[in-house]
């Protein structure tokens, strides 16, 4: 088996909320290969179970709400005073109304049009904007997008327009950042039960019917997505940026089933 000696590097993996997050899951690899790791949550409700899952991992815990700038200045402050540097960002972070996913997304109603892109999207641009004095050369940015943002998932409405800004927004974080050479990569997980993805309607169904298409004939673990984040991350994957890396048993590659 192959093992990674990341020792001395340093993670802030942004938005894990318990332990079936897919952030969480990147940070537990990213742990056994020996790099120290930061968190941060978005408030005071989710601080007792983020600092719970923190402990094990000896992670540093900050609290940033993306939406408030001081707040992420404030973050980034900190990191940099208890670091010095930064290697490594991860960002596990997306919400949108649960209204704004059940009927049409032709009834969007803009304050959550406009709350899903800045909190699923834009806080990606505005964590790299603070995070890009920190990083250092072979540094790496990964983020957590899915299929939706291609192709109609139904009843994930706003979300998918979110993650195909976020997208598009790694291959110009990839460019602009990529002379320092820092990367930047998007991971496109299937569907995983962790507590955010049971929130989507018909997040079951979906579910089921990506095992029944999928050439693997199965879903994914948070365990292959956090085996991809420690790669992605690596050098392993130093000359990969500005990609969507799909970890999702191959259901994307799938046009038509005819069984």
């Amino acid at each position: 088996m192959l093992t990674l000696d990341l020792s001395g590097k340093k993670a802030l993996v942004m938005g894990v909320t318990n332990q079936r997050s897919l952030g969480y899951a990147i940070a537990e690899k990213l742990h056994q290969a020996g790099v120290e790791l930061a968190f941060s949550y978005q408030g005071e409700r989710l601080k007792e179970e983020v600092e719970r899952l923190a402990a094990p991992l000896g992670a540093l815990t900050f609290q940033a709400d993306v939406t408030r700038d001081e707040e992420l200045d404030r973050l980034f402050a900190g990191i940099g005073e208890a670091w010095g540097h930064l290697d490594y960002l991860v960002h596990a972070i997306a919400f949108a109304p649960r209204e704004a996913m059940e009927g049409r997304y032709l009834d969007t109603r803009r304050q959550d049009w406009l709350l899903a892109l800045e909190v699923s999207a834009y806080s990606l641009v505005a964590a790299a904007q603070r995070a890009e004095a920190l990083l250092r050369e072979g540094g790496g940015i990964v983020t957590l997008t899915y299929y939706a943002s291609e192709k109609v998932v139904p009843k994930y409405n706003v979300m998918a327009i979110a993650k195909a800004a976020l997208e598009t927004s790694v291959r110009y974080l990839a460019y602009e950042l990529g002379p320092k050479g820092v990367r930047v990569n998007a991971i496109s997980a299937g569907p995983v039960r962790t507590v955010a993805a049971r929130s989507i309607p018909g997040f079951m169904k979906m579910y089921d019917r990506v095992a029944q298409v999928a050439p693997l004939k199965r879903n994914i673990t948070q365990e292959e997505v956090g085996n991809l984040g420690l790669f992605l991350l690596s050098p392993l994957a130093s000359g990969i940026t500005g990609e969507v890396v799909y970890v999702d048993a191959g259901y994307h590659v799938m046009g038509m089933e005819l069984e």
